[in-house]
């Protein structure tokens, strides 16, 4: 099944350029080979191919081979990358509808972050999931803050096309936790509920222009 194109998507929400997409999906997936990167960007890879092959030649990515091996942005590639978003942002005139979702991610951001270490510890200890009682109680909270993520997701894809993949890939991991999937929660490696959470809240900052380590003096 070819990816979806962001670029014309959402109905009326504003567009991403492919170029943009390219430089966002390196921005928020760690050395992506093209095919993977293609995927996060929701282009074909013949689109993505030459696109990185540009890119390249400009100086906005490199790739890097060796134990780690894939796709990477360049200092000068990140900072082209921001410049882009607030470009796109100005243009789609949405830019105090997404501070006022960003603002609202991060009300429940703690939240989230204190479900994940109760999912992983209970008490003292490391949790070993033996005590049904208490992952379901941990879990029926993750669907209560879900439930009031979803304005803001559902706004966030009414603005800017590039962000209507969020409420499908965290409504698919709380649907595996719900199932018993238990490492659907928090598992770094796969789309886990916290994966998308955090790579959710890097676009927020990176569409916005904001600094992760500066966030709380915003």
């Amino acid at each position: 099944m070819p990816a979806a194109d962001p670029s014309h998507a959402s109905g009326g929400a504003h567009p991403s350029a492919p170029g943009t997409l390219v430089l966002h999906g390196l921005r928020l997936k760690a050395f992506p080979e093209t095919d993977a990167l293609a995927i996060a960007a929701g282009l074909p890879v013949a689109t993505v191919a030459p696109l990185l092959d540009e890119l390249a030649a400009a100086g906005h990515v490199r790739r890097v081979e060796g134990r780690v091996r894939g796709w990477t942005l360049t200092a000068e590639g990140r900072r082209e990358g921001e410049r882009r978003l607030a470009e796109e942002l100005d243009a789609s005139g949405a830019r105090d509808a997404v501070r006022a979702d960003y603002d609202a991610f991060v009300a429940l951001n703690p939240e989230l972050l204190s479900l994940c270490t109760d999912w992983q510890v209970r008490g003292e200890e490391v949790n070993d999931h033996t005590d049904a009682g208490y992952d379901r109680a941990v879990v029926d909270r993750l669907v209560d803050l879900h439930v009031r993520a979803r304005p803001l997701l559902a706004d966030l894809r009414a603005h800017l096309a590039r962000f209507a993949s969020y409420p499908a890939r965290l409504r698919a991991a709380l649907e595996r936790v719900t199932e018993g999937e238990r490492e659907w929660f928090t598992k770094p490696t796969i789309d886990s509920y916290h994966t998308v959470w955090f790579e959710l809240h890097e676009d927020l900052l990176a569409t916005l222009g904001l600094e992760r380590a500066k966030e709380s003096e915003t």
